[in-house]
């Protein structure tokens, strides 16, 4: 049973490659492909007999479908009927007639080899697309019109001399060029020493950017600081203490009543801190007279807080 196996395994391999030689096959009948009757290409050389090929043909430029007038992008494959309508000299000229896959219409593309390009025959439209030279960075091409004058010797002549003093004029810069460029790579080594020297100093400050960030708790790599953030920093502004009284003051304000007190309380707390104030002017006095020093506010705070002890006692007494 495993030999039967392997063997119809390795004939499917071998007709796969083509290489399975029937039983019934004679050399004198020729190749497989004579014997079974059919050509190398199979299906691509279904019309080998009207001289057509079915190849992959890839679009060479942007085209607008004839039929329902959409976009074909450059670079997309068709199955193509490939097949001789002409020559040009000894060139032969090839026509490719695909269908498109939007919705199913003829297109006919030939070579010209007299202008080196394809031509729409049939069936679509060339997308005309312009560049400007400066922005597509490439040199601008002479017109025909040019290229036939450059036959001419004595116009190729003539225009070789205002190459000549072209030339000339800008040689000097490029020998600038020239040296700024030797200069900047005769040394591989010094160079290559410079750039890794760079890379090192990165990857440090990379590494200690990284290291300070985390001290801090922070998850990402913090910048250096910059003008523009100590700028940005000296216009915000944080709450003082000075604010934060004042907010105290304003609560105080509204959480007190509306209604004035009476004029005889107001006149009793006026008089008895007009009673303070003359009792601690006179010790003051008496003081110094006595050639005592003058009291400073921390000796006249621990005077007034042990008179208050001392009267606190009194009363509970």
């Amino acid at each position: 049973m495993y030999l039967m196996v392997l063997w119809r395994s390795s004939l499917a391999a071998a007709r796969a490659d083509n290489f399975y030689y029937p039983p019934e096959w004679d050399p004198s009948q020729g190749s497989l492909n004579k014997f079974h009757g059919q050509h190398a290409l199979r299906e691509r050389a279904r019309k080998i007999d009207q001289g057509i090929l079915i190849i992959r043909f890839e679009m060479p430029f942007n085209i607008w479908c004839g039929g329902c007038n959409s976009m074909i992008a450059k670079g997309v494959r068709f199955n193509a009927e490939k097949k001789q309508v002409g020559n040009y000299y000894s060139t032969k000229i090839w026509s490719f007639t695909m269908k498109s896959a939007c919705c199913k219409h003829e297109i006919i593309i030939q070579t010209d080899p007299k202008n080196c390009e394809y031509v729409i025959i049939s069936g679509a439209q060339k997308k005309t697309e312009d560049f400007d030279v400066e922005d597509a960075e490439t040199f601008e091409l002479p017109a025909d019109e040019e290229r036939g004058k450059l036959a001419d010797p004595f116009y190729r002549l003539e225009h070789q001399e205002e190459d000549l003093k072209k030339k000339k004029e800008a040689e000097p810069v490029l020998v600038r060029l020239q040296r700024l460029s030797d200069a900047k790579h005769s040394d591989d080594y010094a160079l290559n020493k410079s750039l890794r020297a760079r890379l090192r100093s990165q990857k440090k400050r990379v590494a200690e950017e990284e290291n300070a960030s985390r001290k801090r708790g922070l998850g990402i790599r913090l910048l250096p600081a910059s003008e523009a953030d100590s700028a940005t920093a000296a216009k915000v502004k944080f709450s003082t203490k000075f604010d934060k009284n004042r907010k105290d003051k304003r609560a105080l304000i509204n959480a007190a009543s509306i209604f004035p007190l009476s004029v005889s309380s107001i006149s009793d707390k006026r008089l008895e801190l007009e009673s303070k104030r003359r009792k601690i002017a006179a010790n003051r006095a008496s003081s110094l007279l006595a050639g005592g020093f003058k009291p400073s506010s921390w000796s006249q705070g621990a005077v007034l807080s042990s008179r208050q002890k001392g009267a606190s006692m009194n009363v509970r007494r």
